[in-house]
């Protein structure tokens, strides 16, 4: 073979390597590019989900948030609400109790019913009832039996004091320490006391709940 054939096949062989290496090359490189692109998606995959749960997140404090001020701003509504319709009917009893107490039919065994309560209230045998002056007059013929029929057992004493009150009775032991408000007054002062417990105990168990 002649000097040219050799140098003509080594310059073949040579071309066939390099062909071969930059082929392998090419290959290389193809694969790093997609192993550097699938990383690069799996990185911004985790940073988007990331930034998706962080968004889902940071909406649902800001919507419990908003819930959370509404509901304090519906029970803020709803006390004064409750405390408005209390008042409102505090208001109206005094008219409505004057009314009852121009009714002898309908007051008189009211006003029994309130001396009797009054009378068990405190644990004496003698005790002094008090009344306006309208009820005063009433029941000085007949105080016995009225009494006797309103506290068995007890003897109760009738004051010439009047009270100014609307009606009803204020009941006192007889040395005066012990005493039980059972006028229209001292019941609607109690009946205040409750309305307020029932709006406070209403709203309680919410405060409790979302405290």
């Amino acid at each position: 073979m002649s000097k040219a054939s050799d140098i003509s096949g080594l310059e073949s062989a040579l071309a066939e390597r390099a062909r071969k290496l930059a082929e392998e090359h090419l290959a290389n490189g193809s694969l790093e590019r997609e192993r550097m692109l699938a990383e690069t998606r799996q990185r911004l995959g985790i940073a988007k989900e990331r930034e998706v749960v962080a968004a889902k997140s940071h909406a649902e404090h800001a919507y419990q948030q908003r819930v959370q001020a509404a509901e304090l701003e519906l029970r803020a509504a709803l006390d004064r609400l409750l405390r408005e319709l209390s008042d409102a009917a505090l208001a109206r009893l005094p008219a409505h109790l004057s009314a009852l107490a121009e009714d002898e039919k309908r007051y008189l065994p009211l006003l029994q019913d309130y001396l009797s309560e009054a009378a068990q209230a405190i644990e004496r045998d003698e005790l002094v009832a008090r009344f306006n002056v309208r009820d005063l007059q009433r029941l000085q013929e007949g105080w016995t039996q009225y009494a006797d029929d309103a506290a068995p057992g007890k003897r109760l004493l009738l004051s010439q004091e009047p009270l100014g009150c609307i009606g009803g009775v204020l009941m006192t032991s007889a040395d005066g320490n012990i005493r039980y408000d059972n006028t229209f007054e001292g019941r609607m002062e109690r009946l205040g006391e409750a309305l307020q417990g029932a709006v406070a105990e209403r709203l309680m168990p919410q405060e409790v709940a979302h405290g």
